[in-house]
């Protein structure tokens, strides 16, 4: 992968793809807002991943834990399983993926299936649950 390309795995240049989000572009749709915060976590981008968490669990968010978590984990890679919903014209929406990396020295993929809502045009991750 290009140093520039996006860590979502678009193909396309971070500038072009996740990065517009992280400079306040609002994602358009549940799954250009899922890579984004893949990316994010790539990037350590921890006021992005607060700030795109839906408010009904955003405080159960743990700043500190995410920026160790980021800063020790080494990103290899996001697969889209499936989508639900979560156009441009939806409410609400679920994105199944695979997300792999490396903490601690232990490999790990982890699967989980999330939802997102939209609210006053804006897509947010509510929670997600973990599949084997």
């Amino acid at each position: 992968m290009a140093s520039d390309a996006c860590p979502c795995g678009s193909g396309e240049p971070y500038s072009g793809c996740c990065g517009l989000y992280h400079d306040g572009l609002p994602a358009p749709t549940a799954l250009a807002l899922m890579r984004s915060r893949y990316a994010a976590f790539v990037k350590g981008a921890i006021d992005y991943l607060i700030e795109t968490h839906d408010v009904s669990t955003r405080a159960s968010v743990d700043r500190a834990g995410l920026a160790v978590f980021c800063r020790d984990t080494g990103w290899l890679g996001l697969e889209i399983v499936d989508t639900v919903r979560g156009g441009e014209t939806d409410d609400d929406g679920i994105v199944e993926f695979i997300a792999r990396g490396v903490t601690g020295g232990k490999p790990f993929a982890q699967r989980e299936r999330s939802r997102f809502r939209r609210v006053d045009g804006k897509w947010f991750y509510v929670d997600g649950t973990f599949k084997r």
